[in-house]
């Protein structure tokens, strides 16, 4: 009876269509394949691929086994991904979602320390569709209203209006949020392009602002309020130290600002993978340090 190996070198063939490409797939000779494809149909006694001088077409037995095949080498390795799994060992490939900054050093760390696993970040301010989007971990500003993840809350927070010394001394202090208007205002994203050129109202209702520069990345905005160029609606925990040195102030406190409590989700399913559950409980404890509740 072929061996699982052998199944799964044939099902590669077939969806490659060719010897060489699934030979650089496994990562193996293509002398070697070929040879195993030849031991293969030898054992089964059938043919099951005809050799074009342009690409690899299925025999109806080929076209049977793969059917087949496919089913089995599935089976296989869930088999394999279950075992493995109860060692509680953390692999595989991990998406995270996150404001540009916050957890890079983090990530650096958890790679060093776990080498079987592989980490794509997707550096965004934008509230992605975790399942849709194929995302395991996200960082979250404010409130999260999505009854599918599960909230890990790190810290309470809001945001504020903030601008540089040097900007007040030549623009003035706004007193009310009307003074908006009068204002350059740096803008965040409400989508993925759509700058947010609405601020919100502790009162309710929100006030239109306008300005020279819109970001989706938070860092930039506090990079301009600190260099004098506007204003900026900015989460407190992302602005703290430059609040603390003097570099910006908070205006319009208690009248334009917004919910910015720093959450870690991630989708509520019934096993969450190693990888997942330790990069949470790493990052809630990494944030919880950076942003104390």
């Amino acid at each position: 009876m072929p061996s699982p190996e052998r199944l799964q070198e044939f099902t590669v063939v077939a969806q490659r269509g060719s010897i060489s490409a699934a030979a650089r797939s496994l990562g193996l000779p293509r002398a070697t394949l070929s040879r195993r494809m030849s031991g293969l149909e030898e054992e089964l006694g059938v043919r099951l691929l005809h050799r074009t001088s342009r690409r690899m077409v299925l025999t109806p037995a080929g076209e049977e086994l793969l059917r087949r095949a496919r089913r089995l080498v599935a089976d296989t390795e869930e088999a394999w991904a279950a075992v493995r799994r109860l060692d509680d060992v953390p692999r595989g490939l991990l998406r995270i979602s996150s404001t540009s900054g916050f957890l890079d050093a983090l990530v650096v760390a958890y790679l060093e320390e776990f080498p079987e696993v592989q980490i794509e970040v997707r550096s965004t301010t934008r509230h992605v569709d975790l399942v849709g989007e194929g995302v395991d971990v996200a960082l979250r500003f404010g409130e999260v209203r999505d009854p599918n993840l599960i909230v890990r809350k790190v810290a309470a927070g809001r945001r504020h209006v903030v601008g540089s010394p040097a900007y007040f001394a030549r623009r003035g202090r706004p007193a009310h949020a009307e003074d908006l208007s009068e204002h350059s205002c740096l803008v965040g994203f409400a989508g993925e392009f759509d700058p947010r050129r609405r601020w919100p109202l502790v009162a309710g209702g929100e006030v239109e602002v306008g300005g020279r520069l819109a970001a989706n990345d938070i860092r930039v905005l506090a990079a301009g309020a600190r260099a004098g160029l506007g204003l900026a609606l900015l989460p407190d925990a992302a602005v703290a130290s430059s609040v603390e040195a003097g570099e910006l102030e908070v205006v319009l406190e208690g009248i334009v600002e917004a919910d910015a409590s720093v959450s870690i989700v991630y989708a509520d399913r019934e096993f969450i993978e190693p990888r997942v559950r330790v990069f949470v409980d790493r990052a809630v404890g990494f944030l919880r340090n950076r942003f104390p509740v």
